[in-house]
């Protein structure tokens, strides 16, 4: 838990912007804490990395983690988690910048263009706001070797042509690792461990090294050999224990009544893995809300029967 009164803090800063960072610090955990389902190492590493960077009115660089793991596992929900208590505005905020490889970077033979575009994007963004936060989605599918370009901006440089980067952030969301996260996680659960139980130190090294050596924009990357990225996270396939509760929240959030009928089914329409021992959601908890609006319609569909049935026999 966060200190409440941190009066170092608070002579650094202006008061109202203490308190307003108190109220962002404490939005995180809460939502983290509550929303975010299995992941208790991203949960524990992202949210201190956050805080100690939100809280140091001068770090030494920006802060760079780079997110790993299947799809549906939450790589993305945190950062816009992380944008919702950042920013007045939240994930709609000027200052929060989403770059897809596949829509931005989408031709391996203009990395140098990519470069300069991306330089320049960094530089007039920070130069609006010091805390601006990018993410970069699909560094699995981005040309290798273009996200060198952000290595001034992620050094330890106080700053450069009279802009400060180091109060930025910058995520890297990656498939990458999957199957070694996953695999890693399966032997812990086969050798009867608790999956709480896993650290950031099982995993970090793996991913690191897969980062470096796979295919992908952080292939042989100057960012992973002159050790810039800060943290790499890994993200744990989901378990069915996991998939109910994103299946009842979701129901929830529309006014959907999450009884334990509709819950499995939708739990049950959903497809899991190994074949052995099929403990872990395949597409985590990504296709939730497709799943969940479709036993909807079918249930407003039925009752649309019932009533009409109804109505008809009562003009007999």
């Amino acid at each position: 838990m966060v200190p409440m009164f941190d009066v170092e803090l608070m002579n650094a800063v202006p008061l109202i912007g203490y308190w307003r960072m108190i109220r962002q610090i404490l939005g995180l955990q809460h939502v983290m804490r509550t929303r975010l389902y299995g992941q208790h190492i991203a949960e524990e590493t992202v949210l201190k990395a956050v805080i100690a960077h939100w809280r140091n009115p001068n770090p030494k660089k920006a802060l760079v983690m780079s997110f790993h793991g299947w799809t549906g596992c939450g790589k993305n929900y945190l950062s816009t988690m992380i944008a919702d208590n950042l920013y007045v505005r939240g994930a709609r905020s000027d200052f929060f910048h989403v770059y897809i490889s596949t829509l931005h970077f989408s031709s391996h033979t203009d990395t140098s263009l990519y470069q300069e575009q991306l330089r320049s994007w960094i530089r007039g963004n920070v130069s609006l706001c010091e805390r601006t936060l990018f993410v970069f989605d699909e560094m699995d599918k981005m040309p290798a070797k273009l996200i060198d370009g952000l290595k001034p901006f992620i050094d330890h440089y106080n700053d450069i042509e009279s802009i400060d980067f180091r109060k930025s952030i910058f995520i890297f969301i990656s498939n990458s690792g999957s199957n070694e996260i996953a695999q890693k996680a399966l032997q812990h659960y086969e050798s009867g461990k608790i999956r709480e139980e896993l650290t950031l130190k099982d995993m970090e090294d793996v991913l690191m090294g897969g980062a470096f050596n796979t295919e992908g924009g952080l292939k042989m990357s100057h960012l992973i050999s002159a050790h810039l990225i800060d943290h790499f996270v890994p993200f744990l396939p989901l378990e069915r224990r996991h998939v109910l509760l994103c299946i009842k929240e979701y129901m929830s959030s529309q006014s959907f009544e999450p009884t334990a009928e509709r819950i499995r089914t939708v739990a049950d329409s959903l497809q899991y893995f190994p074949k052995t021992n099929p403990i872990y959601s395949a597409s985590g908890c990504k296709r939730v809300a497709q799943k969940v609006e479709l036993l909807m319609f079918v249930d407003q569909e039925e009752r649309r029967r019932h009533e009409d049935a109804d109505k008809a026999d009562n003009e007999l």
